[in-house]
């Protein structure tokens, strides 16, 4: 699946939003008659940043505003590359650091860089229904992702390929209901494109299916969780294990800070979902025999947005 072809599906979500919006805005008019208050009361707030841990919540940035990201993963605890001689993982860490920018209040862009494997990545990111209360009722806020992530790193395996090869790519719907005030919860099913895998056997379309949620506690803290499960049989050449990861956010004034618990410790996508890239070993362990990454997210939002000044009359 080309880039041309996630834009694609990005644009006809966006036509099939604005046909929604014109038939409720007919309607709308239609009952004038009979309502008394017809425009929806939308439902802000789903989620309070734009990730749950790894996974992209449904949320974008407003127009104007930016958001720098910052996701740090320590080594593993337990396994090969933690214990004590490696202080449980904090002599090997990685980083990710990502700029979101809102073009619009549905339409957001991102761009980003992680330490693991030298993976450069991007999305757009539309949010095509939201969550409404009152008349006119939407149960669910819903936003389409396109994503692409092209890994750098070089070794005397794979030296001989091209940017092409190196490149994958994703599609995602991310529909989320917020339930109350404290309690959030989205489903992700995801589409994934690999233009080179390790073996024939290897699926280079694979399928996977994404469930997260957050439940805050007080007013400045939440936890949150989320899980990616990988259907058998896409992915053979590799032990694969289903990413899981746990978040603590705290809310302090300007920005989100989360700590975070992981089996995986890469944080982009098309890594952490299923790993199928040649000479490259699966980024998800296992729970249970102690492969889990410790590490933080920080949010940062900017408005850079020029103020509006009036002139004197």
């Amino acid at each position: 699946m080309s880039i041309k072809k996630i834009i694609c599906f990005i644009i006809l979500l966006v036509g099939l939003q604005q046909a929604y919006a014109q038939d409720s805005t007919l309607l709308s008019k239609l009952d004038d008659s009979m309502k008394v208050d017809a425009k929806p009361t939308y439902i802000t707030g789903t989620f309070k940043a734009i990730y749950i841990v790894n996974m992209q919540t449904v949320e974008g940035e407003g127009k104007g505003q930016l958001n720098f990201e910052i996701q740090h993963r320590f080594g593993e605890i337990n396994g090969p590359t933690g214990g004590s001689y490696n202080l449980y993982g904090l002599d090997n860490a990685t980083l990710r650091l990502g700029f979101d920018y809102g073009i619009t209040d549905r339409l957001t862009v991102g761009i980003g860089r992680s330490s693991y494997l030298k993976t450069f990545d991007g999305y757009l990111k539309y949010k095509v229904f939201r969550q409404t209360d009152g008349s006119e009722k939407m149960p669910v806020t819903i936003s389409a992702v396109g994503y692409a992530s092209i890994y750098t790193q070089k070794s005397t395996d794979d030296s001989f390929l091209n940017i092409g090869y190196r490149t994958s790519y994703s599609a995602q719907l991310l529909i989320a209901r917020k339930f109350n005030k404290n309690i959030s919860i989205q489903l992700a099913p995801t589409y994934l494109h690999y233009n080179l895998v390790s073996t024939p056997q290897d699926k280079n379309d694979v399928f996977a299916l994404g469930l997260g949620g957050r439940f805050k506690f007080t007013k400045r803290m939440s936890i949150e969780a989320e899980y990616n499960y990988l259907p058998a049989g896409q992915v053979v050449s590799q032990t694969t294990h289903n990413s899981f990861s746990l978040g603590w956010g705290i809310e302090t004034g300007g920005h989100v800070f989360q700590l975070v618990f992981s089996n995986s410790q890469s944080m982009s996508q098309t890594q952490y979902v299923a790993q199928s890239i040649h000479g490259v070993d699966q980024s998800t362990g296992n729970w249970g025999d102690g492969n889990i990454y410790f590490g933080f997210n920080i949010s940062r939002n900017f408005n850079i947005n020029k103020p509006v000044t009036k002139s004197p009359n």
